[in-house]
């Protein structure tokens, strides 16, 4: 295999056994020195040269071990593999080896414009984000009438659902009924022209409704008594403007990743809490003793309010627990009991048992819209004709649009809602997100957030127009159009039909819906939002801090308000988010040599192999020949696999038995692996050579870690190395305030308290100080050499990290007396490699590290590649091998080096 300067390796030919190694003709000439280290440097490569060709000529398997035991250099790893033209394979980490050169440049500012932005700032990409702004445009002309069938069926179905929930909902936002159906037919039409997901019905719900309630309470408390402008409508939909215009702007900036900032968990807890309190505040109106209980209260007063005031029920109560029990029972027949009969009784009958499951599927889907028919129908035969009804009704709704105009925002109200506004806003965004991406995972399509924003957005906007109060997405609803095998998301303009056909054909029917009928249809819809219980446990089981947050922020929303339980989940995760940055783990490594065994069978009964353990052929079991101690073997210790070119002292012949040649690798681990799993915790981690300290960055090194990161690394620097100049053999004078060494006893005061010793005491006391200031002189601690640090988990860095690390050399360097390598591996950012070169790092450079430091260190990466497409890796081809990085930056690398090979 002939190698040419342009790293180009061919099967072409192969030098004669009795030449030297490549690059060694060169080395034996400048050795010609008086010196005696460099003639046993001449001597060494001689006898080296000599057993390379006694190697090519004897052949592998006759290979003198006790020699290559005794010599400096083993070429059964390097020259060997350097020289075998029929395997393909190049070690170029022989001494002397010649490697192509390679310039790395630094990043520029004009990098970003090139890499970042160019492609943003071209027509075709501002083609491409109005097109995105209005995904309809791409599905819409490949619709067809499977598509609309599916969305029929799915829109009217829905459609029944939302019309009574509309005005349930807008019961709690305490809204007339008729404004909850205004925001149900905007958001189904408005959200099918904007959406990025199919399944996501939009229009009032629980939680938004119970905020807006909020919103509208604490505002009226700030409006002067008699403004008649004022009203809770109006609010309403102020609020809906001031969501539309934040959701529109945050999704046209693309600020849709702010949303992530806000944690599952904590999106459980305050949906959970607010679920609660809703349940809480309906209790009073199925009950039948509304008027007597505050439900804006916190939850847990709500609660005792409602205890105290049980011997107030009235018939209300007949509508409203009647139904509620029914309600759950069918849902637990036609989800769970009724599928499961179908299943057992017609196993062998596949077409009854599907058209049994498809009519308990719309039976349950329709559960709520026939239970309010139905006991809209005994409260029209209970109530008619009564100018006092004995049960509470829903009351008049104005048919068709009666209350649609154009919204006028009184003066000054937008001030008076500014304190509301961030948590209604929080709770839009962050609720219709997190379901739309969640049904987005379920059903295999990917949802937009930023789009999502400028849908909802608009939704609410456009819904001003129809004093629509805020909508979003909802979680029932928007599951029950995905069982419906909805296609687009034109579906909503068919549930918005629906609900524009009951505002036009059925308010006069909605008069007689019981109100505790509505609190029961509400209970019922609301409860399907608590976290189960097997939820919570999952957040145990994931993270015990994600599960304390959770409870935490359902007791705040019980406990006090759903607002704080909002800001509390927001602080809880930035909190996390920042703690997981100011504390980002580091850790020392130490290296451990590993190879990969393909296809390999494991055997249960056997942990390690000694080096000369006996290993059966099937690997069934082991057996320690010379080991005595109980501790099991490991049959790919390297000990026992010397190499393929010859057999061990034993005779085994582990290769063979396995079928594979173990390449053994060095690999940087981290010492604290028995918490962090990250290898077996039985492996003895050997440390690095002395004198060298790996380092490895767990996280993004910035300015709220690289003070510990700091502190960490120079400890281990003294806790391991000796300092280049003892602090004893400075004068007490010169010595650093910070770092005197140890406090002794001044001679004048020894003198002052023991005036009565003789003067042999004295010469004694004063051999004996000499022999104990010699004892501390000596330390056996190697000097520090080298710091490798690994970047490979770093991200990102900023101006006071990079002089933090500055100020770690200047310390540490101070404390070698000497000029320490600053090895950075791993590094692919290309900004934070542009900053450590720019203070000196990676480079030669008189000031920290001169080119003296290069003597026996200079270790460098090299890849190969086949000269064409039809040569695989490994193939007897052509290879040609380049630079893996920067040859100007020797002290920047791809991977941690193996320094147990350096010259230290």
């Amino acid at each position: 295999m002939v190698g040419s300067p342009n790293g180009n390796f061919s099967d072409s030919g192969s030098p004669p056994p009795s030449q030297p190694p490549p690059g060694f003709e060169s080395e034996y000439e400048l050795s010609q020195v008086s010196n005696l280290d460099d003639l046993e440097q001449e001597y060494d490569q001689y006898k080296v040269a000599e057993d390379r060709e006694r190697v090519v000529g004897r052949g592998e398997d006759e290979y003198d071990e006790e020699y290559l035991r005794k010599g400096k250099v083993d070429y059964r790893e390097t020259e060997l593999d350097y020289w075998n033209s029929t395997s393909g394979s190049t070690n170029l980490l022989s001494p002397r080896v010649t490697i192509p050169s390679y310039e790395e440049n630094q990043v520029g500012p004009f990098d970003i414009f090139y890499h970042d932005l160019r492609d943003r700032m071209t027509w075709g990409a501002i083609r491409h984000y109005f097109e995105s702004v209005f995904p309809i445009i791409k599905w819409l002309p490949f619709y067809n009438w499977k598509w609309g069938y599916g969305d029929l069926i799915a829109g009217i179905t829905v459609g029944c659902v939302l019309v009574p929930q509309s005005m349930s909902y807008a019961q709690i936002a305490s809204l007339p009924p008729q404004y909850g159906l205004y925001s149900s037919f905007v958001g189904a039409f408005i959200y099918s022209l904007f959406a990025t997901s199919k399944d996501v019905c939009i229009g009032p719900v629980a939680v938004m409704s119970l905020e807006t309630a909020k919103v509208i309470e604490e505002t009226m408390k700030k409006v002067p008594e008699g403004d008649r402008e004022v009203t809770g409508p109006v609010i309403a939909t102020a609020l809906a403007l001031l969501c539309g215009i934040v959701a529109t702007g945050a999704g046209v900036l693309r600020l849709g990743f702010l949303v992530e900032l806000i944690s599952l968990n904590a999106v459980a807890g305050f949906m959970t809490g607010s679920s609660i309190n809703i349940i809480a505040g309906q209790v009073p109106g199925l009950m039948g003793f509304k008027k007597y209980v505050h439900t804006r209260d916190a939850t847990y007063k709500i609660i005792i309010n409602t205890l105290k005031n049980l011997h107030r029920t009235k018939l209300d109560a007949v509508f409203g627990l009647i139904p509620l029990v029914i309600l759950y029972l069918w849902k637990w027949w036609c989800s769970s009991y009724g599928p499961k009969l179908a299943d057992r009784h017609f196993r062998n009958d596949p077409k009854k048992r599907n058209v049994l499951k498809t009519f308990y599927f719309y039976s349950q889907a329709m559960r709520s819209a026939v239970i309010i028919i139905v006991f809209t129908a005994i409260s029209y035969g209970v109530t008619k004709g009564q100018e006092n009804p004995k049960i509470s009704v829903l009351g008049k709704v104005p048919k068709g649009l009666k209350d649609v105009h154009l919204m006028k925002v009184p003066k000054g109200l937008l001030s008076k809602m500014g304190s509301s506004i961030p948590s209604s806003i929080i709770v839009l965004l962050l609720e219709h997100i997190s379901i739309a991406k969640s049904f987005g995972r379920v059903n295999n399509y990917k949802v937009v957030p930023d789009q999502e924003l400028i849908a909802i957005g608009a939704t609410n906007l456009i819904g001003t127009f129809f004093h629509a109060y805020p909508a979003t997405g909802s979680f029932s609803r928007s599951a029950l159009k995905a069982k419906c095998n909805v296609r687009t998301p034109m579906s909503g303009v068919f549930s918005g039909a629906c609900v524009l056909l009951a505002l036009y054909c059925l308010t006069h029917a909605f008069y007689y819906i019981p109100s505790a009928t509505l609190s029961a249809v509400i209970i019922h819809a609301v409860s399907d939002l608590c976290a189960s219980y097997k939820t919570s446990w999952n957040f145990y089981k994931m993270n015990p801090g994600d599960f304390v947050a959770f409870i935490v922020t359902v007791f705040i929303t019980v406990f006090s308000s759903i607002d704080y339980g909002i800001y509390f989940a927001m602080c809880w995760s930035a909190a996390l988010l920042l703690l997981k940055n100011a504390f980002a783990p580091g850790r020392f490594l130490g290296r451990v040599e590993v190879a990969e065994v393909v296809n390999a069978e494991v055997d249960p009964n056997v942990e390690s192999v000694g080096e000369n353990a006996s290993l059966q052929l099937d690997g069934s079991q082991a057996q320690s020949s010379v080991e005595s101690s109980s501790k099991k073997l490991d049959p790919l210790d390297k000990n026992a696999v010397q190499s393929s070119y010859s057999n061990d002292v034993s005779g085994n012949k582990i290769n063979n038995q396995i079928g594979q040649k173990l390449v053994y690798h060095t690999k940087w681990i981290s010492y604290d692996r028995s918490y962090s799993r990250e290898f077996n915790p039985e492996v003895p981690i050997q440390p690095p050579p002395p004198g060298v300290i790996v380092y490895r960055f767990g996280d993004s090194y910035t300015y709220m870690n690289c003070g510990r990161h700091y502190d960490i690394i120079f400890d281990e620097v003294r806790r391991t190395t000796r300092r280049g100049q003892m602090i004893n053999a400075v004068r007490k004078v010169d010595r650093p305030w910070n770092d005197p060494g140890e406090w002794e006893t001044p001679r004048w005061f020894k003198k002052l308290t023991n005036k009565k010793r003789t003067a042999e005491e004295w010469a004694e006391i004063e051999a004996q100080e000499a022999r104990d200031s010699e004892r501390k002189m000596h330390d056996d601690r190697p000097l520090l050499k080298i710091i490798c640090l690994d970047f490979s988990q770093c991200s990102q860095t900023d101006s006071t990290a990079i002089q933090n690390l500055t100020d770690l050399r200047k310390q540490v360097n101070r404390y070698a007396d000497r000029q320490v390598e600053f090895h950075i591996c791993g590094l692919y950012a290309p900004w934070v490699k542009r900053a450590l070169v720019n203070f000196g790092f990676g480079t030669v450079n008189e000031e920290y590290s001169d080119e003296s430091l290069l003597a026996g260190h200079r270790s460098y990466h090299v890849a190969r590649a086949p000269t064409s497409l039809e040569d695989g890796l490994g193939s007897p081809g052509q290879y040609n091998v380049y630079p893996a990085s920067g040859t100007n930056l020797p002290f920047f690398h791809v991977e941690i080096p193996d320094f147990n090979k350096w010259d230290l």
